[in-house]
């Protein structure tokens, strides 16, 4: 998708220093960068701090930034990298893989609905996922990404992509799988 020349011109300014132009690059991505992070790290209260962190990182590499590819593009990028960058700088501080979340409550229990259930379950399975995987689920699952952007945002071949995908939806089924038959078509919990 080509840049617009209004973007165009709020580009070259926010490379000249002028925070207007930057704020308002801000104003049209900021959302979506955070959404990502968000979906990328394991760290609710972190995801804030992290898309600032990509912020700053797009701020100081916009005299790089050619245009071959649209502005949203290459702000998404930069978010998933230093997502990805924050994560494993975590585990070397760890010095371990990082732990799974405490068993999931039943549904039910303590006023946790089933859509709440299914959510937590979700998202620790795609914890648990290697991050190439987690990385493209997202965004081609949830951002709706083609294989093609997404080889292109993440430096990857659309085959690869592809296959990560594969293997992605393998193990979601797989640890999802003890949850399958326990929903109604309404999406309650069925007690048999």
């Amino acid at each position: 998708m080509p840049t617009t020349t209004d973007e165009r011109e709020l580009i070259d300014c926010a490379r000249k220093g002028d925070h207007d132009a930057i704020h308002a690059l801000y104003h049209r991505y900021g959302g979506r960068v955070l959404a990502v992070v968000r979906r990328l790290t394991a760290d609710e209260d972190g995801a804030a701090d992290c898309a600032q962190e990509a912020w700053i990182r797009a701020i100081r590499s916009l005299p790089r930034f050619r245009g071959e590819s649209a502005f949203g593009t290459w702000i998404h990028r930069i978010a998933v990298n230093t997502a990805l960058h924050v994560r494993r700088s975590e585990r070397r501080r760890a010095g371990h893989e990082e732990p799974l979340p405490p068993a999931l409550e039943v549904a039910g229990s303590q006023g946790t609905t089933g859509d709440a259930l299914l959510r937590r379950r979700l998202q620790a399975a795609m914890d648990r996922l290697p991050d190439g995987m987690r990385q493209v689920l997202v965004l081609h699952d949830v951002d709706g990404m083609t294989h093609e952007e997404i080889g292109t945002a993440l430096g990857i071949a659309p085959g690869t992509s592809k296959s990560q995908l594969f293997k992605a939806r393998a193990q979601m089924r797989v640890m999802l799988r003890p949850v399958a038959g326990a929903w109604n078509n309404e999406g309650a919990v069925c007690n048999t």
